[in-house]
């Protein structure tokens, strides 16, 4: 190893590895299928060290992105060294073996060497449309084990020194209902990790594989103390907190905090679902790093160093540590469960992040059916936004995606015109009552999807649709997440949970997403904020004397 290196090369080679995760990410944006990839940017990339530890990550889904290095060990675990060459390839869905998520989410990796020594990884993880299950898009709330949910890729090698293994890629593209989207998707994320792995192998050459490694070492170790000086900031103590399932059972948290350790304690909560609204280990691993980083530090440093004092302890058979064969298809909603759980426990401590819940769900919409113009057929996988909680700063965010989705973005009206074969009638922020207060909670949206096909059906399973948005100093709690399918004979149909629902041609699923929770007493909202309200028709005369007080 090097005696000693300059922190102006250390900061430079971590920029480097930045900029490979952007370009990797750029890669697959520019060369995918499916437009939950290139339109939503459903999927994140990463760089780890030699052993498996985050480096670097480029931008995306937050929670996907911690998801990456969870893979790479499990490959660790499974390959011996001499099994990994330059120019292999792997690839995971499996929830229980460093798939993390569920098995829409198709994470490959690939070894990055410099002469004959490995001495990084890249990683992209994206949600593919199918992989086969007992309903179209892979997601049922009606499975009950895993296997009711698609093809399962247990840590398995793709590409041999370069060269694909065939005999795997055959069964993969044959379980897809979209063979030809599935096929496209893969081959974007491999390109995008050849090109990370190409980037890497320069920047160690350009400075020297030993300079290489002790960067990124050096690198982590100030991620590490970044966090430490944080928590040292924070108010030592153990903070509990709970909050209730729509389905009336309580779910609970103990947050202990000292100057050297974060610890999320999740025990003594509800059994594994016989369905699958399960999230493996290492998810709720995932939810909890996202929840520690947002009350310690708003920096861009985000690597293994940086969660080193984290630490989470779950029951094993629980909803957030499930054993093989639970079903984890709707993982989703259970992880952003937690990650709501423990924002609400701990973010009175950083008082200028503190805020009223949001809508807090991921609220995936599954759409599909025949192209009526093509014959083909398609598969929607569509995250809502919806609104976030108010705080002392001002109201909160309307219209935005939940924690877990991050940097991501709604898919235009153009392309589920064009490629999905349906309408978009309407979009606009949603005017129902809720998140009343000093300062309101963001509002959701309200959003129509107009049928043209005659064997269509949708799939949706939304949570924080009876258990509504918290509120904070007595503002009014938000509203509810839930879809309305319109009949075309006007016969009204709502639904928070359901799978493969028949639609027909002319039918509308109008989506409904919460608005956030508001910020003090209604009553205490100022003139101007309500004129502006109603002069943005974001409340009705009638709300505004309701619920404001307001009468001019």
């Amino acid at each position: 190893m090097p005696k000693k290196i300059d922190p102006i090369t250390v900061e430079i080679i971590q920029s480097s590895l930045q900029a490979a995760c952007d370009e990797m990410f750029i890669a697959m944006r520019k060369t995918a299928m499916s437009s939950i990839i290139y339109e939503v940017l459903d999927f994140g990339t990463a760089v780890t060290d030699s052993n498996g530890n985050i480096a670097a990550s480029g931008a995306g889904i937050p929670a996907f992105i911690a998801m990456c290095d969870k893979a790479v060990q499990a490959v660790l675990n499974k390959f011996d060294d001499k099994e990994i060459k330059p120019g292999d390839i792997f690839a995971t869905n499996d929830p229980y073996n460093g798939g993390v998520t569920h098995l829409n989410d198709v994470i490959v990796v690939m070894p990055v060497f410099s002469g004959k020594k490995r001495i990084a990884w890249t990683a992209n993880i994206a949600h593919w449309p199918d992989l086969g299950g007992m309903a179209p898009g892979g997601i049922s709330a009606d499975a009950t084990e895993i296997f009711q949910e698609g093809l399962q890729l247990p840590v398995i090698k793709m590409f041999n020194q370069g060269k694909p293994i065939q005999s795997v890629i055959d069964i993969i593209i044959s379980n897809s209902r979209v063979p030809q989207y599935t096929k496209g998707d893969m081959w974007a994320a491999i390109a995008s990790i050849r090109v990370g792995e190409k980037r890497i192998r320069d920047i160690a050459e350009k400075y020297g594989r030993e300079t290489f490694e002790k960067s990124v070492e050096l690198f982590m170790e100030y991620g590490e103390k970044s966090s430490l000086d944080a928590l040292r900031k924070l108010k030592n103590g153990t903070y509990y907190g709970e909050d209730i399932l729509d389905n009336g059972e309580k779910i609970q948290v103990k947050v202990t905090i000292t100057n050297k350790e974060f610890i999320v304690d999740l025990r003594n909560n509800p059994k594994q679902d016989s369905g699958p609204n399960n999230a493996s280990y290492d998810g709720t691993v995932v939810s909890a790093q996202m929840a520690f980083k947002g009350v310690t530090s708003s920096d861009f440093i985000c690597n293994a160093g940086t969660f080193r004092p984290l630490k989470v302890i779950c029951d094993e058979g629980s909803m957030f540590n499930p054993t093989r064969p639970a079903a984890q298809g709707i993982y989703y909603e259970t992880d952003i469960r937690s990650y709501d759980l423990i924002w609400k426990t701990i973010s009175h401590l950083n008082p200028d992040k503190s805020t009223a819940g949001s809508f807090a769900s991921i609220c995936g919409t599954f759409m599909g059916g025949t192209h009526p113009d093509t014959n083909e057929p398609f598969i929607i996988i569509e995250p809502q936004i919806g609104g976030w909680g108010a705080s002392a700063a001002g109201d909160g965010m309307s219209a935005n995606f939940s924690a877990f989705h991050g940097d991501t973005f709604n898919t235009p009206a153009e392309i589920h015109e064009a490629r999905h074969g349906l309408y978009v009638d309407q979009m606009r922020l949603n005017n129902q009552e809720g998140g009343e207060g000093k300062y309101n909670g963001g509002k959701g949206i309200i959003m129509d999807y107009r049928v043209r096909s005659k064997n269509a059906w949708v799939s949706v399973a939304y949570t924080r649709s009876k258990t509504l948005p918290w509120s904070l100093k007595n503002g009014r709690e938000g509203s509810a997440n839930y879809i309305e399918v319109i009949r075309k004979n006007k016969k009204i149909e709502k639904y928070s949970v359901v799978t493969g629902l028949g639609l027909e041609p002319g039918d509308i699923v109008r989506i409904y997403t919460g608005n956030g929770g508001g910020f003090g007493d209604p009553k205490k909202r100022s003139k101007e904020l309500i004129k502006n309200d109603l002069l943005n028709e974001y409340i009705t005369k009638a709300q505004a004397k309701k619920y404001f007080g307001f009468k001019k």
